[in-house]
């Protein structure tokens, strides 16, 4: 689980890291935990965790790597999410809209949950007038994470994790079929992988689906994402709805290395190119977790932004070149 609420700057600045098509990580040297990336045409937008007063953080960029912080896309709560909780917005384009699943604090069970907010804009502001919550599965902690995914024929489907490390319960990934609108579930849902490797810890979240040929690979986080053994791993699956085998039983595949530390909340995003490109949270070594004030030992520090490219070897194995750290002659397109 992660802060009520994360103590760290406000999302206000614009970080230039690029000189034409070369950029270095961190593109966004703020916090911007959980971040999920949407290309509209040549448009991408950035929305992250709450983070000082901004609820739901949304940035633009034409380029992936130089960010512009736009507002908040969610600046009004419905009635029954309480505010302070706001986690791991995700965006997926319907009919003439906008849909956003997310993660905020449920007031009658306490628990957190998902919600569904829509818009005409991408950035918003996005409207839930809904009287509960979308996804709350409270005998299992609680429903957490939520990330859609539209199949090759337009079925649309979405991704969660219970939250069960809450109160000492196992965690899985779900998944259940969407309406056409994005605003009804349809059918009944499925758990698609459980934590149980060593490295995964008590949890696993954040799921997200790439697609490629006839392979589903489903990205996720794991263990305690406030420490340098935060990690990715990565399922496969020959269906949206499974079943999904970890390929990642042993170790991570995207793990601390370097100055990088914690990876995760990750998501695949394509380029105009066509090139395919990881976009993840880490923390830079050394300032691993928010600053305590009782605690002038702990510095802390942010979940900054960072991007990497993302291609696959012959046996359809995920690669990626990083995390990086240094200048990288050929960025996004």
């Amino acid at each position: 689980a992660r802060p009520a609420q994360t103590p760290a700057r406000p999302a206000t600045g614009t970080r230039a890291a690029a000189t034409g098509t070369a950029y270095t990580n961190p593109v966004v040297d703020e916090d911007v935990a959980d971040p999920f990336i949407l290309r509209v045409g040549k448009t991408y937008y950035a929305y992250s965790t709450e983070v000082a007063n901004v609820q739901t953080p949304v940035r633009r960029s034409t380029d992936l790597v130089n960010w512009q912080y736009v507002g908040d896309a969610l600046p009004v709560l419905p009635g029954w999410a309480q505010g302070g909780f706001t986690w791991a917005p995700e965006v997926m384009p319907v009919g003439n809209g906008y849909v956003m699943y997310y993660t905020a604090r449920d007031g009658a069970s306490g628990r957190q949950c998902i919600g569904v907010a829509t818009s005409t804009s991408p950035e918003g502001p996005f409207t839930d007038r809904s009287k509960e919550a979308f996804v709350c599965q409270t005998d299992l902690g609680g429903s957490i994470d939520a990330s859609p995914f539209v199949d090759r024929d337009g079925q649309r489907y979405l991704y969660w994790k219970n939250d069960g490390n809450c109160c000492n319960q196992f965690t899985s990934i779900w998944v259940q079929k969407l309406s056409a609108d994005g605003t009804k579930l349809v059918g009944t849902a499925r758990d698609l992988i459980t934590n149980g490797a060593l490295w995964e810890g008590n949890l696993i979240e954040a799921p997200n689906v790439y697609r490629r040929g006839n392979k589903y690979y489903l990205f996720y986080s794991a263990a305690a994402y406030d420490t340098d053994t935060y990690s990715v791993g990565y399922a496969v699956g020959t269906s949206p709805t499974g079943p999904f085998r970890k390929q990642t039983r042993d170790e991570p595949w995207l793990f601390t290395k370097g100055a990088v530390s914690g990876p995760g909340g990750q998501g695949v995003v394509t380029d105009a190119a066509g090139d395919t490109w990881l976009f993840y949270h880490a923390w830079t070594t050394g300032q691993v977790g928010y600053a305590d004030p009782s605690d002038p030992s702990r510095p802390g520090g942010v979940r900054s932004l960072r991007i990497d490219r993302l291609t696959f070897d012959a046996s359809g194995r995920p690669v990626l070149r990083g995390p990086t750290t240094t200048e990288q002659k050929q960025g996004p397109r």
